[in-house]
């Protein structure tokens, strides 16, 4: 192996391998990138067993090819701090990756390649084609809602299902729901779905860039493969039935309140200022036209704000944890919100006015 390549294609490469790369040692290699060379490009991949990304990179000038593993962070580290526009010179020597450019040397420890664990590809698969800013979308505005480290392992993740030309990504914890859906680039005559583990979401929202480019996105029976920018990034799916989210959506008769989404927001922030630390609840009493927020803490501390907003239906007492509904509000970008009320002891549903895709559940606090 010996080619020539520039400071910001390698560390552009490098940065999307990071996500991935075990950060727990289990496996001394798992901590290693895969460089592998050819006439024209390098490839770089990075796993952790339960998920695999590539990039390819355009190389300057080709010596000879080959491929070794190095430790990724000494690599990224080291090629990140080079000038700007430095032209690196790697090659193998023996077991070493000597790295050189005018100014300086340095060699760096390799495993062999050979012991780089290869992802198995599944053969039967099902390609939809969305754009980068439609899946950039739903990861966004729903993610949050994912378990983390739930027993219920099918909660640690994000649900995708795919039907005609819609996609519909799904998270919860139990506490509250996220649903969002987006239109597909082409219709598919499959239905698929699948459960994407949290820390793979996180690195395709990571890859996902706001442009409309097209993002192809193979679906197996137990993985997923999404390609986008010269980057490919493969994952297990979660074993297990995700819960039957249509039946967690409330709907029947309900009261309305359509309130500004900025001040209700920032009255929250301080009124929750005095909320227990332990449960961060925030009670609201509506009646026509009227909104009351306040707060309580063990220290007999209080607050309470009176919000103007439109209200129609029944008085309603409620409690809610104000950090699930600052992580919706922060998602949703129209100027005003809505929230229906379904009883003061059941959940509510909140949408944005201007559009039907996108739908949060909170379970609300015993007062």
């Amino acid at each position: 192996m010996d080619f020539y390549i520039s400071k910001e294609e390698v560390v552009k490469s490098l940065n999307a391998t990071l996500g991935v790369v075990e950060k727990r040692q289990t496996l001394p290699i798992l901590s290693n990138v895969l460089l592998e060379v050819d006439e024209s490009s390098l490839k770089l991949t990075a796993t952790d067993l339960e998920s695999e990304i590539s990039t390819t990179s355009t190389i300057s000038n080709f010596k000879s090819g080959g491929k070794t593993t190095a430790p990724a962070r000494k690599l990224n580290d080291l090629c990140r701090l080079l000038p700007d526009l430095t032209e690196i010179h790697f090659f193998m020597d023996g077991d070493d990756l000597k790295i050189e450019t005018e100014s300086g040397k340095y060699n760096i420890s390799t495993l062999p390649s050979e012991d780089f664990p290869v992802f198995e590809l599944e053969e039967t698969k099902s390609q939809i084609n969305i754009s980068s800013k439609n899946l950039k979308s739903i990861i966004s505005n729903t993610s949050f809602a994912m378990g983390n480290q739930d027993w219920r392992h099918y909660l640690n993740g994000l649900y995708l299902s795919v039907e005609d030309k819609s996609i519909t990504a799904v998270a919860t914890d139990a506490h509250r729901l996220a649903l969002e859906s987006a239109t597909l680039n082409e219709a598919i005559l499959a239905t698929i779905d699948g459960i994407v583990p949290r820390k793979s979401i996180n690195e395709i929202g990571k890859l996902v860039g706001e442009e409309s480019e097209n993002v192809v996105i193979y679906f197996g029976h137990t993985s997923i493969e999404v390609n986008i920018s010269g980057k490919t990034f493969v994952s297990k799916l979660i074993e297990g039935k995700f819960p039957d989210y249509e039946q967690v959506i409330p709907s029947g008769e309900s009261s309305l309140l359509v309130v500004d989404r900025k001040m209700f927001s920032e009255s929250l922030s301080r009124v929750s200022v005095l909320s227990s630390e332990k449960y961060k609840g925030v009670r609201f009493l509506t009646k026509e036209n009227s909104l009351n927020i306040s707060a309580n803490n063990p220290e007999k501390e209080q607050g309470e704000e009176n919000l103007a907003c439109e209200y129609k239906g029944e008085e309603i007492d409620i409690a809610f944890n104000v950090n699930y509904l600052q992580e919706i509000l922060s998602t949703i970008n129209s100027d005003k919100i809505e929230i229906n009320f379904f009883g003061s002891d059941k959940s509510c549903l909140i949408t944005n006015p201007t559009s039907n895709d996108l739908k949060y559940v909170v379970m609300p606090l015993l007062i």
